[in-house]
């Protein structure tokens, strides 16, 4: 027996699927891991002792003798990990939208994998200063400004530093060191803020002894204070993620004021050429260098005036979703990579830590309510952006907030009209029946939109009838009915299997449907099919859930399906996050519906009681690649 349920409650991620390996330089060479690789997302626990010993000192030291440079390093360590995550953010919203993009090329589950360790940095960087500050006297109770040291750090980084710096780089890509470190870097075509310190640790450490030069130097002549110290490592940060961002914001008219800028400051096409072409643009921040040496690339200026030039993109497709769970706001693509990369689950320990947060987005979401762009895809010739409407799903089971949400989904429709879109697909709730009758609300009140709601009914009917087994006899519907359910019954029973229903109404309105045909003597009532009931299923009873939310997991000894789903093509490109609760490269029926009605140019709405056709949706998603995705995940 084969039990068909629908089910809102969230699911708890069981997925077992294998993490992608790291891809480390091509002949890995002597200290290519960092030491403390084994301790995972516990690494931070090695800084504990300096945080505790710093915090201990300060309280019982008098006050004339304190050192407030101690206790400001880990504050500043937690400064470091708050703008890396605004610059990757803002990184992957930029190049989502296309305004400015340098490079088209995409970014993948592998290259995420290489970037996951981009805090190892902070870490090293952490115990250099605690460190220096415990055992060079210089290094204590710094006073908070002197200008001598600011102006000995700014010609330390300009002379030696970013001197010594070129030739260490031209000679990481010597075959020999290459392969052995810099071509774990070089790994990454298109780049992201985080890939900018992704480097083997013995290559690191001897960025970090160049960057001590003028720290070391200010601390031993006695000229040290902490905005110096402070200032650098911001700088270092800043121009290190605008390096690797892939779009490009520094103003033109910047240049034209003053000349000789272009040879002090870099841009970020200036460097993105040098993980293209390898052989130029060395430098590190400073191109004056590679001017000297004759390592300019040709194509910098044509390529920097380009990317600034170019517009924000025009998508084929636009999936419009929405936030789910208070923590979903990390899962996205702009929130944090190392979960957006993994099927949600709430079961992450440090996301009390966060609550704060939480909550302060939850009360901007209920008066800010503007769809916006979370990712890029290409699939063939064809542009794909997912937009997320801010609201959560707790919003949407309100009857008082859905005039509202109708309302933004409405805007983003007219904004997606307006762009030239062709096909919007209405993921999850944003097609509730109670809320739009899947979309039928906005083209009554737009008849003249040119372009084409889809729900995805259609495609997400074939999932659930071809994950069925050969052989099945009975199918039970578990849950209220909504369209798929009904179109679901109505083809089991064509098909001669016997489905039972659990609600009197339902019953009366699939035989009435069924009345045409000679099947519906293979329609059954039975009242109440609780969760009781489903108790009293029999061991192996397959569930399958129709609806865009996974049912709770009850029985240990049957089957649980995942949502209506599909692998997607390996040329779908640019897929380094997953949806929602699916595994890697899985993508909702819904969302791939209006992938297909792209590709195939469908000229139509899908909305309201309106179905495509079942099996036109579905030959055509087999053609393009699309595999069934029938895992369980209990």
């Amino acid at each position: 027996m084969v039990y068909i349920s629908i089910n809102m409650n969230s699911l708890k991620d069981q997925d077992k699927q294998k993490e992608l390996g790291l891809s480390m330089a091509t002949t890995p060479g002597f200290l290519t891991d960092w030491p403390w690789k084994p301790l995972g997302s516990f690494k931070y626990a090695i800084l504990a002792p300096w945080v505790v010993k710093s915090i201990y000192d300060y309280l019982t030291t008098d006050i004339n003798t304190r050192d407030s440079w101690a206790i400001l390093i880990f504050p500043l360590l937690l400064m470091r990990l708050l703008y890396n995550q605004i610059w990757i953010s803002v990184s992957r919203y930029k190049t989502a939208k296309g305004q400015n993009r340098i490079l088209d090329k995409t970014i993948e589950f592998e290259q995420f994998e290489r970037d996951t360790q981009w805090d190892d940095q902070i870490v090293f960087s952490g115990l250099v200063f605690y460190l220096v500050n415990y055992y060079v006297e210089g290094a204590k109770r710094l006073p908070i400004w002197r200008l001598d040291g600011v102006i000995i750090t700014i010609l330390l980084h300009v002379g030696p530093v970013e001197f010594l710096y070129y030739w260490l780089h031209r000679a990481l890509h010597h075959h020999f060191l290459y392969n052995r470190y810099h071509s774990h870097h070089h790994s990454s075509i298109v780049t992201e803020p985080s890939t900018s310190v992704i480097h083997p640790f013995a290559e690191l450490t001897a960025y970090f002894t160049l960057f001590t030069i003028p720290l070391m130097t200010i601390v031993l002549s006695g000229t040290a204070s902490m905005v110096a110290f402070i200032g650098y490592v911001t700088y270092l940060d800043i121009m290190n993620h605008m390096g690797h961002c892939n779009f490009e914001f520094i103003p033109k008219s910047l240049f034209v004021t003053f000349p000789p800028l272009k040879y002090f400051m870099y841009t970020p096409t200036y460097h993105s050429l040098h993980h293209t072409q390898f052989r130029t643009n060395y430098s590190l921040f400073v191109p004056l260098y590679d001017y000297i040496y004759g390592t300019v690339d040709k194509s910098t200026n044509t390529l920097y005036e380009k990317s600034l030039q170019r517009k924000e993109e025009s998508p084929n497709v636009v999936h419009l979703t929405h936030l789910t769970t208070p923590e979903s706001i990390y899962h996205m693509r702009l929130g944090f990579a190392s979960l957006a990369s993994k099927p949600l689950t709430s079961s992450i320990w440090y996301m009390r830590f966060l609550s704060p947060i939480t909550s302060l987005f939850m009360v901007i979401t209920r008066f800010y309510g503007k769809a916006f762009v979370v990712e890029r895809n290409v699939f063939k010739n064809l542009k794909l952006q997912t937009w997320v409407i801010p609201k959560y799903m707790t919003q949407y089971l309100m009857k008082e907030q859905r005039q509202t949400i109708n309302g933004v989904i409405e805007e983003a429709i007219l904004e997606a009209e307006a762009k030239g879109v062709k096909v919007l697909t209405l993921g999850l709730l944003n097609q509730r029946e109670e809320l739009n009758n899947s979309g039928e609300l906005f083209i009554r009140r737009n008849p003249k939109l040119k372009v084409k709601l889809v729900d995805g009914s259609s495609l997400a009917v074939a999932v659930v009838l071809n994950s069925i087994p050969k052989g099945t006899t009975q199918v039970v519907f578990r849950g209220n009915f909504n369209k798929i359910a009904s179109c679901l019954a109505i083809a089991l029973c064509q098909k001669g299997i016997q489905v039972v229903v659990s609600r009197e109404q339902d019953y009366k309105m699939l035989k009435s449907k069924l009345e045409p045909v000679d099947n519906h003597d293979k329609l059954v009532f039975s009242g109440g099919l609780t969760a009781e009931e489903q108790m009293k299923a029999s061991k192996g009873t397959i569930i399958i859930p129709y609806s865009q939310f996974p049912p709770k997991e009850v029985r240990k000894d049957c089957v649980y399906y995942t949502t209506p789903s599909m692998l997607i093509p390996k040329h779908l490109e640019n897929v380094d996050s997953c949806e929602n609760w699916l595994p890697r490269r899985v993508m909702s029926a819904w969302r791939i519906a209006g992938i297909i009605h792209g590709l195939e140019g469908w000229n139509v709405n899908e909305c309201g009681n309106e179905v495509f056709s079942i099996d036109k949706v579905w030959d055509a998603c087999i053609q393009h690649g699309f595999v069934p995705f029938m895992k369980s995940f209990n």
